[in-house]
């Protein structure tokens, strides 16, 4: 296995190049190639905690990728309405597990001994919460690199992230780098791909194709056909409105979280980054046509002179194999739901590891390693569709069909309702989610449980541990209260990289 040929860049065929340009140097040569007429999507603005592992993984420095990409501190996810959209209705999905998750029954004693008017969950058992309602950074100018004081990961700009990636992959790993158009596809006798003709470089050959075409998926869909399994009936959401707006003042607060605000056909998106934030809104054509969500949009925002939203169309769904024979896709090539929660990066960095990981060192034991890699991103892209679709059937929102429709029977998981019936007697645990490198683990299935207010009603299981419960409680309102001093905004801590960078590890 000596040349690794990738189509399409962005975020997936760059972070896929650096990736295994880093993990194989001098063993394999990656060659990406991209059409200088196709400008990727460019809305996927935010990221997983996971994404400092990658980007170390590849020689990034942070302080330079925070410069380059107008990136900011992401601690995790805000839901504004989604339960009522009466009052105050909101809660916190942090990136930091319950303070004592796995040493007792957090849920059934908080549960027991809150009371009405009891604290949100999230705000109980984490310190979190208040660091994003305070606009606080998750670490100090003196911490290191990728170190963290709070768990994160991060909102950034994608086009520019996909430029930073690209000059990191030439210029560093020794990724080849062409602009040119493939105008077909050259099949070998056994069904492989021999090769890509382009259009000024002649065939172009390798012995593993990744394609990051984005939806076209040119390799996987269109040259092998490989069908997309749409998922409609589950998540309705098939459009995006995204547009940039502008901070008030140079010196408006950076927001720590991505908020997101449910909306009559759908939700808005809201990222802070250091020059802007972006917004949109994704909705159901089936529930909300293009005029509604841009009125919706705009009134949000509270400006009429915005510029015109970008309109994005998709299918949900995920292709019923991402491996087949010498080609695999990564991110869009593979498929998409919806951008809530942000799994879209997370998976192309899965994916990209995996195969990383596991590049198979000849033809004869690819089929192998295909298999496993089919069945492991089935698996995840089936959790993360549940774990989305957690969000909605929790609602109790009935302002609309939209609503109305994803609390429907027939439209949960069979898997996803099976849990939730066990989860009306005790909370979701690591047991629910056994394999190695789950998506979300059991303690997101709590964060958002809980957070939409979800009617079980756990029973502590062993011995009736109150007090050791009680003692985590306190133990996350004092580290919030020795935090919020000692931490700065997110604007000073970014001014402050900008200026000197961050130390090294």
């Amino acid at each position: 296995m000596r040349q690794i040929v990738i189509v399409g860049g962005g975020s997936a065929g760059w972070l896929s190049a650096g990736v295994i340009a880093a993990d194989h140097a001098g063993a394999v040569q990656v060659t990406l190639i991209e059409s200088p007429d196709v400008a990727p999507i460019g809305v996927g603005e935010g990221s997983w905690p996971s994404m400092r592992d990658t980007l170390r993984r590849i020689g990034v420095q942070e302080s330079d990728f925070l410069r380059c990409c107008d990136a900011a501190f992401k601690q995790g996810s805000r839901f504004d309405g989604w339960l009522t959209g009466q009052g105050d209705d909101h809660y916190y999905h942090p990136f930091v597990l319950p303070q004592g998750f796995g040493e007792t029954d957090l849920v059934a004693h908080w549960q027991r001994h809150q009371g009405v008017g009891a604290r949100p969950f999230a705000d109980t058992v984490s310190f979190q919460p208040r660091l994003c309602a305070h606009g606080r950074a998750p670490k100090q100018a003196s911490t290191p690199q990728f170190a963290a004081v709070a768990n994160y990961g991060y909102h950034l700009d994608a086009g520019k992230f996909g430029a930073f990636l690209k000059a990191h992959c030439v210029e560093k790993l020794g990724v080849r780098h062409l602009l040119d158009h493939v105008v077909a596809i050259n099949s070998a006798e056994n069904g492989d791909i021999a090769s890509l003709r382009t259009a000024a470089h002649g065939d172009l050959a390798g012995d593993l194709y990744i394609d990051c075409s984005g939806m076209q998926s040119l390799l996987l869909g269109r040259h092998y056909q490989v069908p997309l399994r749409e998922q409609a009936h589950i998540l309705f959401n098939d459009r995006a409105l995204a547009v940039q707006v502008p901070y008030p003042q140079p010196d408006a607060p950076i927001a720590s979280q991505t908020t997101a605000t449910a909306q009559a056909g759908g939700w808005i998106w809201d990222i802070g980054l250091p020059s802007r934030r972006g917004v949109g809104h994704v909705y159901s054509s089936a529930h909300c046509d293009d005029a509604q969500a841009e009125a919706a949009l705009r009134a949000y925002i509270g400006e009429r002179d915005i510029a015109t939203p970008r309109k994005i169309s998709f299918t949900p769904g995920y292709r019923e194999r991402f491996w087949h024979r010498n080609c695999v896709a990564v991110g869009l090539a593979g498929g998409f739901i919806e951008p809530l929660e942000a799994s879209a990066l997370a998976l192309v960095e899965m994916a990209a590891i995996a195969i990383s990981d596991d590049l198979p060192f000849e033809r004869a034991t690819m089929d192998i390693v295909g298999r496993r890699f089919n069945e492991r991103f089935t698996y995840s892209w089936e959790r993360v569709i549940e774990f989305l679709k957690l969000h909605y059937v929790l609602s109790r929102r009935t302002d609309s069909d939209f609503w109305r429709d994803h609390r429907d029977s027939a439209s949960i998981p069979e898997r996803l309702a099976e849990l939730l019936q066990l989860w009306r007697h005790r909370a979701p645990a690591r047991s629910d989610f056994p394999r190695t490198g789950e998506v979300f683990p059991a303690a997101s299935y709590q964060y958002i449980l809980y957070g939409m207010g979800f009617d079980g009603q756990a029973r502590a299981r062993g011995a009736d541990h109150a007090g050791v419960a009680e003692q985590y409680f306190r133990e996350a309102a004092t580290l919030a209260e020795r935090m919020l001093p000692a931490l700065p905004d997110n604007r000073t801590l970014l001014a402050h990289i900008a200026r000197h960078g961050l130390p090294s590890i």
